[in-house]
């Protein structure tokens, strides 16, 4: 059975490049697994890199407008399309992203049924406090993770979902998780000061690539500021300094310790995913590309022979 590869690790680990390598090097096709490059024209902001992958196929990128929310059914729906449309030419998928969200959804093989807008159940939320939805959610479900409260249309939307599992239970049952058997994970390990380092350099050399000007042609083009706001990092922070509401030189300091902060999330995500999910074989940043691929084509093969 062809197995499903990971490789996934923190912002700023070199993950693409990894992911480039290997699927060259396997015949395979790269599925991202990044929640805001799936939007056209938001290129710079979320480190799109297209250049990188080259001859190698890639899925998921560039599938919706900005200024649209994506969401997790959205993605679960295209990603088992793509990885069905890889498979059934005889290649090998290569899952590529940070958005753990994603990729421990992908492992466990959650399904999630279409839940249809609640206009009467909004309504009655509406003007509530992030920390009365979050109460009201954990009502209603456990919590394992902070990404269905980090906003309140994110919290409101968690309870129009859990609300309807309740009144269809048939969905719920649906919803049901069939954990992927054949996938092989790997993480690039990078240490902190390293990963520091290149955060810093990659978003200065960002805004010198002309970072600004893109998140303005996107306001120029009629995308409300808070929707580019909701998006939150780099588009968040350049719309507050394209708003007046913060200098360039302060949009550059808060956006760099948010940065920081993210990595360190994304973090104690994958340590987290490995205690509910699956383990993750971490392999080291410093390794070049050929050793890199050598040691993942290893656990492939590995896997493949056990399977």
């Amino acid at each position: 059975m062809t197995p499903l590869v990971v490789i996934t690790g923190p912002t700023a680990s070199g993950k693409t490049t990894r992911a480039v390598s290997l699927a060259r090097a396997i015949g395979g096709e790269i599925i991202s697994a990044d929640s805001r490059q799936v939007y056209r024209g938001m290129d710079l902001g979320t480190g799109k890199d297209l250049e990188e992958y080259g001859d190698v196929p890639v899925h998921l990128i560039d599938i919706c407008p900005a200024g649209y929310k994506y969401n997790l059914y959205e993605y679960l729906r295209d990603y088992n399309a793509a990885y069905t449309d890889i498979t059934a030419r005889g290649k090998t998928p290569v899952l590529c992203g940070g958005t753990g969200l994603y990729v421990e959804s992908v492992l466990k093989g959650l399904r999630l049924p279409e839940v249809p807008e609640n206009p009467v159940l909004r309504d009655s939320l509406r003007g509530k406090s992030l920390g009365e939805l979050t109460r009201i959610l954990e009502g209603m479900k456990t919590l394992h993770n902070v990404t269905d409260v980090d906003t309140t249309q994110r919290a409101i939307r968690a309870i129009e979902i859990q609300s309807y599992y309740a009144e269809h239970p048939e969905a719920a049952a649906q919803a049901e998780p069939h954990p992927v058997e054949n996938a092989v994970v790997i993480g690039v390990d990078v240490d902190r000061e390293t990963r520091r380092r290149r955060i810093t350099d990659r978003l200065h050399a960002r805004i010198a690539a002309g970072m600004v000007d893109e998140v303005r042609a996107l306001l120029d083009s009629g995308i409300p500021p808070e929707d580019l706001i909701y998006y939150g990092l780099e588009y968040k922070y350049l719309t507050l300094h394209l708003t007046g509401q913060l200098s360039l030189e302060e949009m550059t300091r808060q956006l760099e310790i948010a940065i920081h902060q993210f990595a360190k999330r994304q973090m104690t995500w994958f340590r987290g995913m490995e205690r509910r999910c699956r383990p993750i074989t971490w392999l080291p940043s410093t390794l070049s590309d050929e050793e890199f691929t050598a040691r993942a084509i290893d656990l492939i093969n590995g896997a493949t022979a056990c399977g």
